[in-house]
This record gives structure tokens, sequence and C-alpha cells, in this order.
């Protein structure tokens, strides 16, 4: 009977988790050499391990940047330039506007180098190596006394290799662990500093469908920005400066006119930022029932709150543009995850997947002594942290993420504490005169009414639904004078700060008062939300120490227990690879989704009265022309997004779609509502990622824009190859 259940456990396990798809995993670019070769030859690669990563030679990832840490771009010409999503270059463009110069509205097209636009703070990372390090951490941790020591070493070992990897040149480096702590990898990267908006489509391309079509398709988006790298005049990083010359790139990538087909091989080629691929079925209880739904709620007032003052005036819309859609691309989220993780029952996924595992431990006596408990470990530090779960997600949503005075009241009440410390002089002058430089951009960037009336709903929701125990010490004092009014507390604390008023802030620093500034009461807000910030992470400690070990145990388990699968690590924003092919799916019963979208569908759904579908003029004289020249496809049409099946996560976006022969055919920008439990859960069947068809780019710059001097810097390419499919 034993027997019979182990092997039937194996089965379900075999067949739910280890079964991978060519077209399930990102990976590391060191290790594809590891991978089937010919599993990727039959999908369409025609590209060899040394083509994609190569330390010594021109790679494809040498034209693959990560973005300020958030998003993806790639470089497509020998003058550095750099195209990625609209979306992700929207905070740049949008402070590069103005009433005036409304570059989100009408786009922004430089015709030349000296046009382009500086953008300060935005800064582009090149891989330069990665290096395997894990035998030296794991010595370094090996005789830990508990997990918190454990990592303790293991952090001080990983600076360590960092610090010796940037000794002698100008490169930064970094190690990240993988597999929950069972292997650590060094990136070294390049960082240029100088990067120039180049062009920007208006956002009724670049944003199309705004919100209503956000994750879903069919989608008709030209979700693409173009900006240009620059370096000193030897080819190193440099600060922005006139002198600065157009990146020289070791490789960058051709854009191909030839377009794709369905079964056509895709890479995706970029930075995605974290999935959760082994989470248990308790942690996707735990999101289902309080965390999920608690960002879904606080994110919706806050949007009301800023969707009503953008729509009243201008200026408060450019200001705010960004943030909008920030939190409403992972308000969406949340509610399209947790549909999707009930509507697929991922949860009784994960439960098959702990319960193999469990039998297989079992099974072996060393095996169950080394990993009988892991799942235990993950069990009953899911459950300590049931809660503070609600409490720990107000405390960063509505509290320190909540209005923007918060935060910067935290950090410059911090450097006011140790600028009233120093001794006058010169150094103490030039703190004052940074102190009033970081308040004048913090003020010319809020509106601070709407920052008010989102402290108020914030704060009012925070109070109704965290237990008082878990509330900031300013909340617990004034909940029963405040009566659920949390708007009067906001009027006083906004008119009474000096961390609210660019005015009182600096009359304030002409002279200090250290009694003033303890009783000022946006300082008492976020001293007293920060100390329960630090209060969780100290409550939680045990919690997580069980989760860190169960997670190490629990995937070194998986592993072992099949050792000829290629695991891939969860995404933590490092450079990865995920291949796939173009693919239709079908959703639901009767309906199936074609692979591309086409201009005539952008037109179909045009409303001049509703923001989201507005079609910019020069679009409709093109289209009613039919002028698509060379960007059309076989059959006349203008394409204008895909979709494949390639993994691809947040910090994706702006990923480059590269065909079997690493050529730009596409430009990753969004999932599929069907697939928004793909984090945790990959579904081969219905998951997709969406690009936009790289010749709707080439056509926006054009026809449209009249941009062709970008059009000619790039290197086009037009051979259709057909064997770059996949077989049958």
């Amino acid at each position: 009977m034993i027997l019979r259940n182990l092997s039937l456990a194996i089965l379900l396990l075999f067949s739910s988790l280890a079964n991978l798809r060519a077209d399930e995993g990102m990976w590391l670019p060191m290790l594809i050499q590891r991978l089937n070769q010919e599993n990727l030859k039959e999908m369409g690669l025609r590209l060899t391990p040394e083509e994609i990563y190569s330390v010594n030679n021109g790679s494809l990832k040498d034209a693959i940047v990560s973005m300020g840490g958030f998003c993806t771009g790639e470089i497509i010409s020998d003058q550095g330039l750099m195209l990625t999503n609209h979306h992700c270059g929207y905070d740049a463009i949008r402070e590069n506007s103005s009433v005036e110069a409304d570059y989100l509205t009408n786009g922004f097209w430089a015709s030349n180098f000296k046009e382009e636009l500086p953008n300060e703070g935005l800064w582009v990372s090149f891989l330069v190596r990665m290096e395997d390090v894990t035998a030296e951490v794991l010595e370094a941790v090996a005789d830990a006394s508990s997990e918190a020591d454990r990592r303790q070493k293991a952090m001080a070992t990983m600076r360590a290799i960092a610090g010796r990897a940037e000794e002698g040149n100008h490169y930064k480096a970094e190690v990240k662990e993988f597999y929950a702590g069972n292997e650590y990898y060094l990136f070294v990267y390049e960082r240029f500093e100088d990067v120039r908006l180049v062009g920007a489509p208006p956002s009724s391309i670049g944003k199309y469908g705004g919100d209503t079509d956000n994750w879903m398709w069919p989608r008709h988006t030209g979700d693409f920005a173009l900006f240009r790298v620059y370096s000193a005049p030897d080819g190193s990083p440099a600060a922005y400066s006139p002198e600065n010359v157009p990146l020289k790139p070791r490789h960058h990538l051709p854009v191909s006119l030839a377009g794709v087909e369905e079964g056509d091989f895709t890479m995706t080629f970029g930075f995605p930022g974290s999935t959760d691929r082994y989470l248990t079925s308790w942690g996707i209880e735990q999101a289902l029932e309080m965390r999920n739904p608690t960002i879904v709620e606080i994110r919706d007032a806050k949007l009301e709150v800023l969707r009503k003052d953008m729509r009243a005036d201008d200026a408060t819309r450019l200001m705010y543009a960004s943030k909008f859609a920030q939190i409403a691309n992972y308000w969406k989220y949340f509610i399209g995850q947790t549909e999707q993780l009930k509507q697929l029952d991922v949860k009784s996924t994960k439960e098959e997947i702990e319960a193999a595992f469990q039998a297989w431990a079992e099974a072996d006596a060393t095996r169950k002594e080394t990993y009988g408990e892991a799942l235990t470990l993950l069990r009953e530090g899911t459950a300590m942290k049931d809660a503070t779960v609600v409490g720990g997600t107000y405390v960063l949503e509505a509290g320190l993420l909540g209005a923007d005075v918060i935060l910067h009241t935290y950090r410059m009440s911090q450097q006011l504490e140790a600028f009233m410390a120093m001794e006058d002089g010169p150094e103490k002058e030039a703190m004052k005169d940074g102190l009033k430089l970081a308040a004048a951009e913090f003020f010319e960037n809020v509106n601070l009414e709407t920052d008010r009336k989102i402290f108020a709903v914030t704060h009012e929701l925070y109070s109704k639904n965290v237990p008082s125990e878990q509330q900031p010490a300013y909340m617990r004092d004034l909940k029963g004078k405040m009566n659920g009014k949390w708007d009067k507390f906001a009027d006083k604390a906004y008119a009474k700060s000096v961390f609210s008023d660019k005015d009182r802030f600096n009359k304030f620093l002409e002279k200090p008062n250290e009694k003033a500034l303890a009783k000022d009461p946006m300082k008492a807000v976020a001293d007293d939300l920060f100390e329960v910030y630090r209060g969780q992470s100290a409550v939680n400690q045990e919690a997580n120490e069980l989760l860190a070990q169960g997670a190490r145990l629990f995937q070194a388990g998986l592993r072992e227990m099949m050792p000829d699968k290629d695991f891939y690590p969860d995404a933590n924003s490092t450079l990865r690879a995920s291949f796939g092919n173009v693919r239709a799916y079908q959703p639901k019963d009767g309906v199936m989704f074609k692979y591309y979208t086409t201009i005539d569908g952008k037109m179909a759904k045009e409303n001049p009265d509703d923001d989201e579908f507005i079609v910019p003029e020069r679009v409709s004289e093109l289209y009613a022309k039919g002028d698509f020249g060379q960007y059309a496809d076989a059959n006349g049409q203008l394409r204008v997004n895909f979709i494949s099946t390639n993994d691809i996560t947040g910090g994706n976006s702006g990923s480059p779609v590269i065909n079997g022969y690493g050529e730009l055919v596409g430009l990753a920008f969004d999932g599929n509502w069907e697939a928004m439990s793909g984090d945790i859960n990959f579904e081969p069947s219905v998951q997709r990622t969406i690009s936009v068809d790289v010749r709707y780019v080439l056509w926006v710059i054009d026809k449209f824009a009249g941009a062709s001097h970008l059009i000619d810097e790039m290197t086009i390419t037009r051979e259709r190859r057909s064997d770059a499919r996949a077989q049958g």
C-alpha cells in the first residue's frame, strides 16, 4: 500500500510540476547551455548559447538593459538608441512635460541629438558577466546556529564577493540568492546614467485602451518609447554632460520586418521582477482571504481621489499621471490574480504537489530526516503571519506609501535632526541648501489638497479595518476623538506641519526648534507608522525564519527528487530568457482568440468621448488611405499586437521579443487576464505574453511621426525564415 500511494503521489507531482514545458521558465543566461538544445531547436531557436550569452564576445545579452531597475530596454542601433515600453518611460515623459508642452497627450519626437531630453536619475545597466559563487557562500553558512545567523553570514559573504568584483574598475556588482538560498550568483553590471528621451507617441497610441484594456486580450496598444544611452567620449559611463556622445554598444538588435506567424519561435530577454512559483497552498489561501482584497480596497480608495482631481485640473493630471498608472496597474492585477487563482483552482494544484513531495520524503529515512519537516515549517510559518497580514498591508499601502507627505516627512525629519545637531559653519549651510532643494522638488510634484484627501480616506480605512493593537499610536489615541472623521485630523496636520508647506519648512530651517519638531503632527504620524512597520518585522521574525528554512528545504528536495529536470529559479530582477512560440488560445468554451490584432480593431474601438479610446487624427488619415507602407503584412494589414507563450512578469515590461535568429520582432508589455495567477503557477494552455508588433512601432515612428531618421539608424532585415518555428 505504501509503494502504491507513493507511486500515485509521484505521478501527480510529475503531471503538475515536473513536466515543464519549454515555454515555462525564466532562465539565467549563463545556464541556457544546460537546457535541452534539441527541444529549443524544435521550437525554432537557431542561435547557440554562446550567441545569447558570452563574456568574451558580443552577444544578445549586450543589447539588453535594466532600465532604472523597474523595466527592461533593448539597444536597436549602433548609436545607443534604446526601445522600451511607453509605460516604462511614462514618468520621464511626464517630467519633461508641462501644460504648454504636454508630451503625454501630444507625443514627443527629437529631430536630432541636440533635441533629445535628459532625465535626471534615470539609468540603465548592462550585464557584463555572472558567476556561480554558491560554494563560497554555502561554506560561510555551514556552521550557522539559526536561520537568522545563516542569513547574516550569507549577507556578509555576498557583500564581500561583490566588493571584490568592484575593485579596480567602474562596475557595480551584487550577489543574489536563488532557489531560496540553495544557490548564489554574482552579477557584474556597467551602469550608464545619461539616458535621454528621443521619441514617444501620444498616450492615445502608447496607452490606447487605458485601464479598461489593461491585462486584456485582444489589445491594440502601441506601448513603446525611445531613449538614447550616452557615454563619455571614451565610451565609459558618465553623468549627464553636453560633451557626452551616443553609446557605441557591443551589440544591437537587428529589427525584422518579416513579422511573425503562428508557431514562430519567440524569445524574451529581460529583467523580471519577482515570481512566487514555489508558493504553498497555505500561502495561496492567505493571499486570497487577506492580502489581495486588502490591497484592492486601499488602492481603489486612492484611485477614486486621484481620478476626480485629475479630471478637474490639467496640471494635477500631469502631476499624477504616472502615480495613477502605477497604482491602477497592480490594483487590477490583484483583482485578476484573485479571480484566476480561484477559477483555475491553483490551491488544489499546490496541494497535489505538497502531497507528492511529502510522500517522497517519508519513503526514505534519510530523506525524511532532511526534508520531512519542510512543509510543516512552511505551514506553521504562514499560519503565524496570518494575524498581521492585513495590518502589515495597511501600514505600507495606506500608511507609509499612502499620502506622499508621510514618507517625505520621515525622510526630511531624519535629516533635520542631523542638521540641528551640527555645529554652525559652511557644512551646515550646505546641508541647509540641500534640504531646501529637496523640499522644493517635493512640493513641485505634489498637490497638497489631493494628498490631504488621500491621507483622510486611507486613514479612515486603516482605523476601521485593522485591530487597534496593530494601529500606530497616534491613531489609537485619536480614534475616539475623530469619530471616523479623519478628514478633520488631515486638515489640522496639513495646516500645522512644517513638512506640508514649503514656506513653513524654509522658515523652520532658519530657526530650527527641537520642541516644535517633536510636536509636529505629521512627524508623529510618520514616526509612529515606522514604529509599527519595524515592530511587525520583529513580531514576524520567528515566522520568517520558519518560512525561509522551509522554502530552502522544499526547493532543494524538489530538485533532488527529480535530478534530471531543469528547475528554474523564481524571478528576482536578474537577466532572464524565456522561450516560446506565437500561439492563439481558447479562454473559455466556444471562444477562440487569434494570435494577432490589426489597426482595424483599433479603429473599431474608437470613441472620441472616452479618453482611453481616442484615435489621433493623423492615424485616422493614414488608415483611411491604407498608408501602411513597408510595415503591412502579406495581406496588406497593419498588425498592432501579437501573443506568444513566453513566460514573463513585472520588470519584463519593455523586453524584446526576438525571433529564432536574434532579430527583434516585438516588444513585450503585458500578460493576459486568464493567466493572472501566472506569477504563482504557470498556465500553459492560456498564459500569454502580449507584445507590440515591431512593424507597428516602426509605422508610428515613420508614417505617423515623420521621424524616419530614427528608422535610418536601425539595422533592418526583411527575410522571412520559416524554419525558425515549432516543428509540427
